[in-house]
């Protein structure tokens, strides 16, 4: 029988697109009530879906979507921590604003998502938190200095907060993905420059919002610490 999550409340962040919005419609299609932000979104109800607009590198509007979605909600079931950022950079092209912004938004934005809603997760004493990271917050390669700098700090703030959260009855899990055709890539080219995989042979946003949805049903009693996820 497939699992399911038939009534539970599902928040996805940098849900508009790739990654993101495929979690959402998984979501959505396993019976959850979804939320969905992102900064280009429009504030409502959309095809069945709520819709916040969220900058996650803001705390200020973090803090006011997580308020907006126990009010009307309660607390999250689950929550999907996925907004990012991708540059591939050589390190002299990479100015000091460019770093900051993948800071910015792959590591300052789910920490502002994680401090805004852990802790009612384990104050409700249950809940799934998912974060997707990359296979470069394991592995360096050329090209990625800003963008590996800042999934290695996420990998090492999901291991924490893996650490505080122990026994707290919120199950937290990483997932790691491989190269995923998305519109991140769009500006590279990574068909026509040597070394890299071919979009044809990347994996898809489904791909690994079905790593995500195995995470998110899985039975009370079990914990799936970090999943990495790549093409065959």
């Amino acid at each position: 029988m497939e699992a399911r999550l038939d009534g539970r409340v599902a928040v996805i962040t940098g849900a508009s697109r790739g990654i993101g919005a495929a979690v959402a419609l998984g979501c959505w299609r396993l019976g959850a009530q979804v939320v969905r932000l992102a900064r280009s979104l429009a504030d409502g109800v959309h095809d069945g879906v709520r819709d916040i607009p969220c900058d996650v590198a803001d705390w200020a509007q973090v803090e006011r979507a997580a308020r907006t979605i126990e009010r009307e909600y309660g607390v999250p079931d689950l929550v999907v921590n996925n907004a990012g950022a991708f540059l591939l950079q050589p390190l002299e092209q990479t100015s000091a604003a460019d770093f900051a912004r993948q800071v910015d938004v792959n590591l300052r934005g789910p920490f502002h998502v994680a401090r805004a809603f852990l802790p009612g997760m384990r104050a409700a004493g249950q809940g799934r938190f998912i974060t997707i990271g990359s296979v470069a917050d394991h592995v360096a390669y050329p090209g990625n200095s800003a963008y590996a700098a800042s999934k290695f700090g996420l990998r090492g703030l999901h291991e924490t907060l893996l650490a505080e959260f122990q026994g707290g009855g919120v199950m937290l899990t990483l997932v790691s993905p491989g190269p995923t055709d998305t519109a991140a890539w769009d500006p590279i080219d990574p068909d026509r420059r040597e070394g890299f995989i071919r979009r044809a042979d990347m994996l898809r946003p489904a791909d690994v919002a079905d790593a995500v949805l195995f995470a998110a049903t899985r039975p009370a009693h079990v914990r799936v610490d970090w999943l990495r996820v790549m093409p065959g």
